[in-house]
């Protein structure tokens, strides 16, 4: 798999599809490896025209790891910024932002169509706020703008999310996984146990790496609410959110698009906060639509 130096972090990417097309950047989420961006939907959209990169963000899969970077902690930072106050974090969500921006950067692309999921598509918010210039259109998907009065998770996918694993052995982060994926999945589009088993397991013996997760979670905290930056977003918009999803609610994707200037919102039923088989075909031609309509 290649890597790169960029904003002087390494990364691991994956490059998909003629160099020649237009490309389409993918940032994953909170905790998650460039993998969760399920094959199909790389492929899918590869068949629409496009060239596909997806990349581990720092602290996560085969990226360069924080280790022994301290984070505040989480219930105290949280109270912290809400009252004003902004603890010292390791690196923040524009620094996560400029990382996607350096990886364009070393694979010599002026502007691209970004795409993130979740705390990807925050980081692709930022993209938009902090480099309009590089950034072809904008799709956030089952994300929000961190604006604190909207719905909190259920708490059964906070808990699932921030649980510890009982070991780490192989089979006890599979079941980790498992229990997670089934916390905010879709309900209304519910995996083969087996299919699904067998991806957390690749991603299990891929890489594993929790000393990550905080302090991409304490990135997240420190950014607090955007929408006042995402006002000044000019960048071609849409947003993609499930009307079933349990970790970042429904409110949170009509709260992006309301802070966007000219955003397009489109809501799918039954959808959690996973990339479902089922919707990848809806899914890629939403993306692609967008890009041909922004380009």
């Amino acid at each position: 798999m290649p890597e790169t130096t960029a904003n002087s972090i390494t990364l691991h990417y994956e490059d998909h599809g003629d160099p020649a097309n237009t490309p389409i950047l993918l940032v994953m989420g909170l905790g998650a490896q460039m993998t969760l961006w399920p094959i199909e939907l790389v492929e899918a959209l590869v068949e629409r025209g496009f060239r596909v990169i997806r990349y581990d963000n720092r602290d996560i899969g085969l990226s360069q790891k924080m280790d022994g970077a301290k984070v505040p902690g989480m219930v105290r930072h949280m109270i912290m910024r809400r009252i004003g106050f902004r603890p010292a974090v390791p690196y923040t969500l524009a620094d996560m932002a400029a990382d996607g921006i350096g990886l364009l950067d070393a694979l010599d692309i002026a502007r691209a169509h970004v795409v993130g999921a979740s705390m990807g598509g925050m980081i692709a918010q930022l993209m938009a706020v902090n480099h309009p210039e590089r950034l072809l259109s904008l799709t956030s998907i089952m994300s929000t703008t961190g604006n604190p009065r909207l719905p909190a998770a259920e708490r059964a996918a906070i808990r699932a999310l921030t649980a510890r694993p009982a070991s780490l052995e192989e089979e006890a982060l599979v079941e980790h996984g498992l229990r997670v994926a089934g916390a905010i999945g879709s309900p209304g589009y519910r995996p083969d146990p087996e299919r699904l088993r067998a991806r957390v397991q690749e991603n299990v013996r891929r890489s594993v790496y929790p000393a990550g997760l905080p302090r991409q979670m304490a990135a997240i905290i420190d950014d607090g609410d955007r929408r006042a930056r995402l006002a000044e977003v000019k960048v071609p918009t849409l947003v993609l959110h499930g009307e079933a999803d349990p970790l970042v609610r429904p409110e949170g994707g009509r709260d992006t698009a309301a802070a966007i200037p000219g955003a397009r919102l489109k809501t799918i039923p039954g959808w959690g906060h996973d990339l479902p088989a089922e919707l990848v075909d809806e899914l890629a031609d939403a993306i692609a639509e967008h890009a041909a309509t922004a380009a």
